[in-house]
């Protein structure tokens, strides 16, 4: 496991030459927020992080409910049974194992792994503008039609989980990257997903956090050429 601090925002990489996977700790006076929950055997390491800035874990919040992002979930909470668990009211239907969409959604369907045996339940069901801690909840669908980012109001941080991918390049969610096409794979609507994008811009970020690969300082002009590209993907495609 790679640790990688900006601030108050730690992130936690797993395979970070391959296949990167990223969750992130954020610091708060009385304790810390988790942001995803990585894969199954990531808990040993969530753990020993948050050992290491020596603050329990009183939150665990989630971007989105694909496999990659809470697949430690259930260990986690059973280690802080105390920790309140978020994600927004239209993902906690895919944390169940729920692919279905409802009405007004474009009928796309659902992709990449969902997970079929979490047993753990969020405990509040976010929208946009929500506060969590020193987050502020940012509806962001496109990978996932309840996809979700937070802004830190302190620093301008923005933890996206996979609207954008920093891996190989910094791409839009739907986007595909040579040699790590998987978020491209598993997105469920690219024009959301495009939509969304630019929503995070407008937020002039200071650091963009995503789900796979390195942070990134001054994110302002790389997103907008992510998103360049993808209007001009999105154009050739229709």
């Amino acid at each position: 496991m790679r640790v990688t601090q900006e601030g108050y925002l730690t992130q936690l990489t797993w395979m970070p030459r391959l296949f990167p996977v990223n969750c992130y700790l954020v610091e708060e006076e009385n304790g810390l927020t988790l942001i995803d929950a990585a894969l199954p055997f990531c808990v040993q390491g969530i753990m020993k992080a948050a050992a290491d800035l020596d603050k329990n874990i009183t939150r665990i919040v989630l971007t989105h409910a694909h496999d990659d992002h809470v697949g430690a979930l259930d260990r986690l909470h059973k280690l802080h049974p105390e920790a309140q668990v978020f994600i927004s009211k239209r993902d906690a239907a895919l944390l169940k194992g729920d692919r279905s969409l409802l009405p007004g959604e474009p009928e796309t369907p659902i992709k990449g792994g969902v997970p079929s045996k979490i047993t753990t339940r969020p405990d509040i069901l976010l929208q946009e503008g929500d506060y969590i801690g020193s987050l502020t909840a940012l509806y962001t669908p496109g990978h996932t039609p309840g996809s979700m980012s937070f802004i830190d109001r302190r620093t301008g941080a923005a933890i996206v989980g996979d609207a954008f991918q920093t891996f190989r390049e910094v791409a839009v969610a739907g986007t595909r990257v040579k040699w790590f096409p998987f978020p491209a794979m598993a997105t469920w609507n690219k024009e959301y997903a495009l939509r969304s994008a630019g929503k995070l811009l407008d937020s002039g970020p200071t650091i963009l956090a995503a789900g796979h690969g390195n942070m990134i300082k001054d994110p302002v002009k790389v997103m907008q050429e992510a998103i360049r590209k993808a209007q001009i993907t999105l154009g050739q495609e229709r």
